[in-house]
């Protein structure tokens, strides 16, 4: 089951915050323990950082949110955040967030230039591969075109990446199930997030889709 501690730059936002977790399903706990019988939110409030070192020195697994801005906390929920977000994106936070009975892996593309996405576990650099934005009939277009597919998976590099990627990650995926871990956001990023990393994102997840025993899906960020 899935602990999640919500911190926010205001009371107000902290108390909303709580209440939309609890509106999608999750019990309200009142004091730091082990979760395991059902999806839990506990707010984050006084000291937060030494309830967080609490929870690390127990051994305490958990997903900490921050709602709204900056903190300015030395160690606080800001800082440690999992996931950085504002009210308007909780509620879909918190429908992701909920334990599954299958792991969900998300394989998500995205462009450096507007950063690396919150809560990528595994962030895959494909900038080495040749950009299809330089040829001129594939500028346009973006990565689920077929001609920007071939373009890039036609490449030796790319081929190579995926199947040792592939392979890592099948190796990985027992090690996070005993540790609770039930979703897994593999990010896959270049220049802008239109070509290269649409067709690396992409390709993994019908890779990983034939694993069977994973829930898999596909967005492009950029």
């Amino acid at each position: 089951m899935t602990l999640v501690i919500v911190g926010g730059t205001t009371e107000p936002e902290l108390e909303e915050a709580v209440g939309v977790f609890v509106d999608c399903g999750f019990q309200l706990a009142r004091w730091l323990s082990p979760w395991e019988d059902a999806d839990g939110v506990l707010a984050l409030r006084g000291d937060g950082a030494v309830l967080l070192k609490d929870a690390d020195a127990q051994g305490i697994r958990y997903v900490l949110v921050h709602v709204g801005s900056d903190d300015g906390k030395s160690g606080g929920s800001h800082e440690r955040a999992h996931h950085r977000v504002d009210i308007a994106q909780l509620r879909e936070l918190a429908q992701q967030l909920k334990s599954r009975e299958r792991m969900l892996i998300t394989c998500l593309a995205f462009g450096y230039k507007r950063g690396i996405p919150d809560g990528a576990a595994w962030v895959v650099d494909v900038r080495l591969l040749d950009n299809p934005y330089w040829v001129d009939e594939l500028r346009p277009l973006d990565g689920r075109d077929a001609r920007v597919r071939d373009y890039v998976l036609n490449q030796a590099a790319a081929r190579d990446l995926l199947d040792n990627l592939e392979r890592t990650l099948k190796n990985a995926l027992p090690h996070y199930r005993k540790r609770g871990r039930s979703q897994l956001i593999v990010a896959f990023g270049c220049t802008g997030g239109r070509h290269r990393s649409v067709v690396m994102a992409s390709e993994m997840a019908a890779r990983l889709e034939r694993l069977g025993d994973v829930d898999i899906e596909f967005t492009a960020r950029d």
